[in-house]
């Protein structure tokens, strides 16, 4: 479960979020913050995973408080002023929300936090675990775990994502998709395609063999094979 602080002097900027956060599963809201001061309190008693936080608000501006709190969790900045964009990015933020955003913006947003949250809860607790991270596909958003992707494939504005149980569909780019995925768990090895390198099964010539399926290589992306291969 992920949890979650909105930190906004807008009413309707908590209605949207929340809204959105509804739309996923594992997210669970903690508390509404109505300004800093508000939520430096709160912070100061309570941990949560991620904060939807806004800039422009009374008494203590959004990067003043991230300024003044201990140990901060992930910060996802909302504003409608884009000139504070490389500023908030000094603060390691991991996302800047333009307002007024829509939801496929938000849940790109929501998958970069969340995957770097699974990864510090998997590095702190030493155990086994994987990223999830939400895809849309025929108006339904699905929660998938990286370590079960064989491998992604572009099909022009499109990519296709093989798993170890089914094949998704995505209105999303490759390129732009291949960025969500933690890096050194995916490989590129054609212009088309990246593989999951621990699912790989065998390479013979210029094709990679993985499950039942068979995946080109590409002479520009040899070198990525051979690194695997050192």
């Amino acid at each position: 479960m992920i949890s979650y602080l909105i930190i906004d002097d807008e009413h309707i900027a908590h209605d949207i979020i929340k809204g959105y956060c509804d739309l996923l599963p594992n997210m669970q809201l903690m508390k509404n913050c109505y300004d800093a001061l508000e939520a430096f309190d709160y912070l100061s008693k309570n941990k949560v995973d991620l904060i939807f936080l806004d800039l422009n608000m009374p008494v203590l501006k959004g990067f003043e408080f991230l300024k003044i709190l201990q140990n901060p969790p992930k910060v996802i900045v909302t504003t409608a002023y884009q000139e504070f964009a490389l500023e908030g990015y000094e603060y390691n933020i991991s996302d800047y929300l333009l307002k007024p955003f829509g939801f496929e913006r938000f849940l790109k947003a929501v998958n970069k936090a969340i995957g770097s949250v699974n990864q510090k809860v998997v590095t702190n607790e030493k155990s086994e675990g994987s990223n999830r991270i939400f895809v849309q596909s025929n108006k339904k958003h699905i929660q998938l775990e990286t370590e079960n992707i064989l491998y992604i494939e572009a099909t022009g504005n499109y990519t296709k994502i093989i798993t170890t149980t089914e094949t998704i569909t995505i209105r999303e780019k490759f390129s732009t998709f291949l960025e969500q995925l933690p890096k050194n768990d995916f490989v590129q090895v054609h212009k088309s395609f990246a593989v999951a390198p621990k699912q790989i099964n065998s390479i013979e010539g210029n094709i990679i063999f993985i499950s039942n399926y068979q995946i080109p290589i590409g002479k520009m992306f040899k070198i990525n094979i051979l690194k695997l291969l050192r």
